[in-house]
């Protein structure tokens, strides 16, 4: 897809769901060179490191579009999840989770251990902007989103390849958690916001995180106008709750089959 094509699908899946803040489009950086010019550079530009979350905030919230290396992080699990830097053994000991969140040092290491990481030196940073207007070639994007909305984005993408989504879920490191499986499998994930980007980054109690590559984004837009074509499946709904209420004619065929009383 052109970038007028990325920013277009943008807009649709944004109206259709009724999102409150940007679609972020992320990329991971390999050269100082792929920053565009009008990206900001937090220690740079503003004299001060940010957490990783507190940018994706200040692009789905602000618009604005953010290059993070090395340097500009406050916050060391991305440095190490996105290859900035080696892990070192402290971490891999599991000593950040434990004792303030682990129960003992084998929960902490087992979480080490088994943290989303990209190889060592293949990337230098990060840079995330609004979906519908980035400048540059995003690898992924990233929705955050209530659960109603979810729901409707995993219709939208079984709708696509039949295939439900399949994820690890942490309350650590959810920058990570978000970024890394999608550059690594080309598949979807869903995450859950950690504590940090919870009280640090103003993400709401209610949302949670849909990431895709960006090779989805046009069959997700596409599966969005098919589902409203077949109006039972347009969102929002419009929730009931009585007894025996109407099924599609399909759901009573088959419980038919299987001997269900309809």
């Amino acid at each position: 897809m052109s970038l007028k094509d990325i920013h277009k699908k943008a807009e649709d899946i944004w109206e259709k769901l009724r999102l409150r803040t940007h679609i972020l489009a992320i990329k991971l950086l390999r050269d100082v060179n792929d920053i565009p010019k009008e990206a900001k550079r937090p220690m740079k530009d503003w004299g001060y490191h940010l957490d990783l979350c507190q940018v994706f905030a200040m692009s789905r919230w602000a618009g604005e579009t953010i290059a993070m290396l090395k340097e500009d992080m406050w916050c060391f699990e991305p440095v190490v999840g996105f290859g900035l830097a080696e892990a070192p053994e402290i971490f891999l000991q599991g000593n950040n989770r434990f004792p303030a969140s682990a129960m003992n040092q084998k929960a902490g290491k087992k979480w080490a251990q088994s943290f989303p990481h990209i190889k060592l030196a293949k990337y230098i940073g990060i840079i995330s902007a609004p979906l519908n207007q980035c400048s540059f070639k995003p690898d992924m994007f990233i929705i955050y989103c209530d659960p109603s909305q979810l729901t409707q984005l995993l219709i939208a993408k079984e709708c696509i390849d039949g295939i439900s989504v399949n994820c690890t879920l942490s309350g650590h490191a959810a920058c990570v958690y978000a970024v890394v499986p999608v550059i690594q499998n080309k598949k979807c994930i869903v995450s859950s916001p950690c504590l940090g980007d919870r009280r640090t980054a103003m993400t709401q109690d209610n949302e949670i995180m849909f990431s895709g590559p960006i090779e989805l984004l046009e069959d997700l837009s596409k599966a969005f106008e098919y589902l409203e074509e077949h109006n039972m499946w347009r969102f929002p709904w419009i929730p009931t709750l009585y007894p025996e209420h109407k099924l599609s004619e399909i759901y009573t065929k088959i419980g038919k089959i299987i001997g269900m009383n309809y």
